[in-house]
């Protein structure tokens, strides 16, 4: 079919335009905008498709593929990996391992504690030390120098156990430290840092300046805590070193479920505009959790949206 000149120069200027706009997530962005991979589908090539082409990201944030945590894939499932995050010129946050969570050894179990499979991982206290060490080789394999952890199943009196699981976390981050690698704590509402209180007080008790923050507004919110502007408010700023992004409704009977982003009780446009001012440069994960599109892909899709609306919002161009 032969164009109109109208028509060719239309359809050029239009190619102009969507060239000129910068991709979702850019470097005009003030965060690594990223997707955790399995909360979009089990098949990774899939996830990182939908993640460069359809959300038009740069970051990606591992935890589990092909029903397998990433901290249990093989060699060639590694290189497999790798391929595909080179084929859709992806980078990776951090490592979303499941370091540490699990029971500290000796303690009474709480109702709290965790039995099921956390993301296809079940890592007993006595396997930690070498899981540290695997991780550690996980951060030189893709690429990155984080890796999250969290600080065990959550106990009804954690007081006289505190002081050990504070030298545990610090032994692990000199630990990371020697290769030159962060060890980022996830504040969850199953383990012992759920808010940002508690969140606070562990970063003051371990000093290290490579023991950072995972931030997650929607943990601390599903335990009751008003992560904005409470918990943030009581926060190091300069030790925030990833955050997490989904959201939370609270029910009558005092429980939750969770929400698209913008959906629920986080002040997500507060918190995205204090991160910004408070020079927050590093990973911001939407971590969907939340199927009430009907499928993993498609609720993620759906608060992925929200996410970019709650960024627009607040006013910040990614």
């Amino acid at each position: 079919m032969k164009l109109s000149r109208r028509e060719w120069l239309a359809g050029v200027g239009a190619c102009a335009v969507a060239a000129a706009l910068p991709a979702f997530g850019a470097e005009t962005c003030p965060f690594r905008i990223a997707v955790i991979n399995d909360e979009i589908t089990q098949d990774f090539e899939r996830a990182c498709q939908i993640v460069t082409h359809d959300f038009g990201l740069q970051w990606i944030e591992l935890r589990s593929m092909w029903d397998k945590n990433v901290t249990a894939l093989n060699d060639k499932e590694l290189a497999d990996a790798k391929k595909i995050l080179g084929e859709h010129k992806l980078r990776v946050t951090d490592i979303a391992s499941p370091l540490f969570k699990t029971d500290w050894p000796g303690a009474p179990r709480s109702p709290l504690s965790e039995t099921r499979d956390q993301f296809h991982a079940d890592f007993d206290a006595k396997a930690q030390d070498q899981l540290l060490e695997h991780c550690i080789a996980l951060t030189k394999h893709f690429e990155t120098d984080r890796i999250r952890c969290f600080d065990f199943w959550r106990l009804d009196d954690q007081k006289p156990y505190r002081n050990v699981i504070n030298q545990k976390l610090q032994q692990a981050a000199e630990r990371c430290a020697k290769d030159n690698a962060y060890l980022v704590l996830e504040n969850e509402m199953s383990c012992n840092t759920a808010t940002g209180e508690e969140s606070a007080a562990v970063l003051k008790a371990v000093p290290n300046r490579n023991f950072l923050l995972n931030w997650d507004p929607g943990n601390a919110a599903a335990i009751g805590d008003t992560p904005f502007p409470n918990g943030y408010n009581l926060l190091p700023k300069d030790r925030i070193g990833h955050c997490h992004c989904k959201d939370v409704v609270r029910k009558p009977d005092h429980k939750y479920d969770w929400a698209p982003v913008g959906g629920g009780v986080v002040d997500w446009v507060g918190q995205l505009k204090a991160l910004q001012r408070d020079g927050f440069h590093f990973g911001l994960s939407l971590e969907t959790h939340w199927h009430g599109a009907g499928t993993p892909e498609q609720s993620t899709r759906v608060s992925f949206d929200g996410l970019r609306k709650t960024l627009a919002k607040a006013g910040i161009a990614c």
